[in-house]
């Protein structure tokens, strides 16, 4: 009955966190989760991204927490920060939405972090759109796991998006066909205190926010390090 309980309320929880308002410290307290989450990825031995993956991503999102609930019907939201690689560096982060749904005979709950990687200028102009659904507007993938994952070629031909979740410790690929991925204008506007265009934080010609600088190092990190390495 706890479970039946717990799984009605976070779906109709799920119904309506679009509309939930996020303070500036919410908001920082999301990139400084996104961090940390993108530290524990980062430090697993030999399940983690790959390195020549990471040197080929033009952009990384990283979704902490994203709610799963369903009670014969499905439902998923959740909300992250996205930085792209730029001719100087990483860009300042923007926010984004990831909901999605589904249909079936199912009950229960749980909080997964995802990663999102574009791995080329495509991926990269996706992310630039208000809104669009994986599988449907942009291809993508399970990304591969490993610490060089040099077999996992397949994804070169075909993905836009490398897809992957993180949940009670294990790091896989996942499918996240069907699920929208949105520009979250309004958080956005809130930590950066007035109006910016995602296309132009994410091109670098926006200055990284000082409470961003530690989520955007990290990435830097990792990423720029795969680079030289290939």
């Amino acid at each position: 009955m706890r479970k039946f309980l717990t799984a009605v309320c976070l779906c109709l929880l799920l119904e309506g966190a679009s509309f939930a308002a996020s303070s500036r410290d919410d908001l920082q307290a999301r990139i400084d989760q996104a961090k940390i989450v993108l530290d524990q990825i980062m430090s697993a031995q030999d399940s983690t991204i790959p390195s020549n993956i990471l040197a080929r991503a033009t952009c990384v999102g990283v979704v902490p927490g994203l709610i799963k609930a369903a009670f014969l019907f499905g439902g998923q939201y959740g909300q992250g920060v996205v930085t792209c690689r730029t001719g100087h560096g990483w860009s300042a982060p923007v926010f984004i939405r990831m909901a999605g749904g589904s249909w079936g005979l199912q009950l229960g709950a749980q909080s997964t972090d995802l990663v999102l990687i574009a791995v080329n200028d495509q991926g990269f102009q996706d992310l630039l759109k208000d809104k669009f659904k994986i599988g449907a507007d942009a291809a993508a993938t399970a990304g591969p796991v490993g610490r060089n994952g040099q077999a996992a070629t397949d994804w070169k031909m075909s993905a836009e998006l490398l897809t992957y979740s993180r949940s009670k410790g294990l790091f896989a690929g996942i499918d996240l066909d069907g699920t929208s991925v949105s520009q979250n204008r309004e958080d956005t506007t809130t930590y950066y205190g007035h109006d910016e265009n995602f296309e132009n934080v994410l091109r670098g010609q926006v200055d990284v926010p000082v409470g961003a600088v530690p989520f955007v190092k990290d990435v830097a990190h990792n990423f720029v390090a795969a680079r030289r390495r290939h």
